[in-house]
């Protein structure tokens, strides 16, 4: 078993066992759990990916997180991101509602930082790739923290933001969020630092979903949250990863951003998301208290 580091200081390619491999065997989940907490984002090249393999493999870091309301796997353990219409087999308009998200999820986020329960880690399988991009590209909030001048890391230890899923989309269309996944998923309150609590270092806890800061005013407060995504995800600090068949990643959700990359309207482009909920063993204790207390 090996995990080669590939990106700047954080994404590693396991060699050596696959997924079935973790599911299975307590010390091939120990390895990787390790691998995990160590470089936030893990991939897996050339498996034989299935929904049960990859529900089987998400189950190990814990409990699965259910799709949201009016998404693609509603109800199920899975987010379809897709632009193929299932009922016609056909590619979707570029102004239909899938194609929108998918041009949403071109914003730097964390999956799941809107949501009372947020994510520990995301594990994402390419199912049908275009020929030329889609790619998705990672920066790490570990390095991002650590790089803040020490006077701004102090500002920011104990401030408390807020995450809405209806204002990410609003950047893209006032529309795409929906009255019905508006009152599902009302605004959150979360700490700014998340600590993991395997190895001790913080992460800026923060994304396109992240709306205000508690006792900053609104424009000042948007102005600071693009600065410190514009920092985070400067030249040389993101790793860029080309899908090929059969690649599976997964993602910690705590201490990393991601993005999907565009791709040409007409190629099909289809990936399967599974969401692992954070756990008060994953700092979501921490961060709880630390909320109560602000």
């Amino acid at each position: 078993m090996e995990a080669r580091l590939l990106g700047p200081g954080f994404f590693a390619e396991v060699r050596g066992v696959g997924l079935a491999d973790v599911a299975e065997w307590d010390d091939v989940y120990a390895f990787v759990r390790a691998a995990f907490e160590e470089h936030s984002v893990l991939l897996f090249r050339g498996q034989p990916v299935s929904d049960e393999l990859q529900v089987a493999y998400s189950k190990r870091f814990g409990p699965l997180e259910v799709a949201k309301v009016a998404s693609l796997g509603e109800g199920t353990p899975f987010s379809i991101l897709t632009n193929i219409d299932r009922a016609t087999g056909n590619l979707v308009p570029p102004d239909h509602k899938e194609a929108l998200r998918a041009r949403a999820n071109q914003l730097w986020h964390t999956d799941s930082s809107f949501k009372e329960t947020p994510a520990l880690a995301s594990v994402l399988s390419a199912r049908v790739i275009p020929p030329a991009g889609g790619e998705t590209e990672f920066t790490s909030m570990r390095r991002a923290w650590e790089r803040l001048p020490e006077g701004t890391r102090a500002r920011l230890a104990d401030a408390i933001a807020h995450h809405d899923y209806a204002h990410s989309r609003g950047k893209i269309a006032l529309h795409l969020a929906s009255e019905r996944e508006k009152n599902a998923l009302p605004p959150v309150r979360w700490p700014m630092r998340w600590r993991n609590p395997v190895n001790g270092r913080d992460a800026l806890y923060i994304a396109s979903h992240t709306c205000a800061i508690e006792g900053m005013p609104e424009d000042e407060a948007l102005a600071l949250l693009d600065e410190l995504i514009a920092a985070a995800t400067a030249p040389g600090c993101t790793y860029l990863h080309a899908w090929a068949p059969g690649d599976v990643i997964i993602w910690d959700n705590r201490a990393v951003l991601h993005r999907g990359r565009p791709w040409p309207d007409d190629k099909p482009r289809h990936v399967v998301r599974t969401t692992i909920s954070a756990t008060d063993a994953d700092g979501l204790a921490d961060m709880r208290e630390r909320k109560k207390a602000a």
